[in-house]
């Protein structure tokens, strides 16, 4: 059985790709959390993830960090993980990436934390990624999602990765309208995704660095 270790799940939106992917695909595996944000957590994630951050997913004596290349090992393990079709899977592998190396703005203004609620106006850098965000979800919708409630249909890979985009716009308030907004709300709505936001609630009050 796989192992999948995790940071928390109030903050770690690196951790929740992982995660969620496994989860929301039926993906037997164990989880084992390591707190982050404590003098210790270092030494702690070193033994277990080469990189020394998290995700990081075992299989017997296999080790694969960062969440792309533990999405991509599980592709070739699991089939329907990314969309059957060519040219949708091109696209999906290419949001992905883009999601995985972009929006430097969002991610620092509005990080993730599942216990916050804070309606604030973005700056015109974070504005411009929920715009391009906002793009890319109504395209794959159009495009490629008209046979399910995602971006390719399905429940995959590219939807696993913005999962912790949809938490950040609920912490704080960023509406979507039209295909967008209803994907966000399918996001959501994912019983992966309420029971990450159900544990995550349960933790102790620690706070990002």
């Amino acid at each position: 059985m796989y192992t999948l270790y995790i940071g928390n799940k109030r903050f770690s939106s690196w951790s929740l790709r992982a995660w969620a992917l496994m989860r929301g695909a039926g993906i037997d595996f164990e989880e084992r959390m390591i707190s982050l944000y404590l003098d210790d957590t270092p030494l702690r994630i070193r033994p277990v993830s080469p990189s020394g951050r998290l995700p990081c997913l075992h299989d017997g004596e296999v080790v694969v960090w960062d969440s792309l290349a533990i999405a991509e090992y599980l592709a070739e393990r699991h089939p329907g993980l990314w969309p059957g079709d060519s040219s949708a899977r091109a696209w999906a592998r290419s949001v992905c990436a883009e999601m995985h190396s972009s929006f430097a703005s969002l991610r620092e203004e509005f990080s993730m934390d599942l216990k916050l609620r804070d309606v604030r106006a973005p700056s015109a850098a974070t504005a411009a990624d929920i715009l391009r965000i906002d793009a890319i979800w109504r395209e794959g919708r159009a495009r490629f999602g008209k046979d399910g409630d995602f971006l390719c249909g399905a429940f995959g890979i590219v939807d696993a990765f913005w999962c912790p985009v949809a938490f950040r716009f609920r912490s704080y308030g960023v509406a979507l309208i039209g295909t967008a907004g209803a994907y966000l709300n399918a996001l959501l709505a994912l019983p992966a995704m309420r029971e990450w936001d159900a544990a995550a609630h349960l933790e102790a009050d620690l706070h990002a660095a």
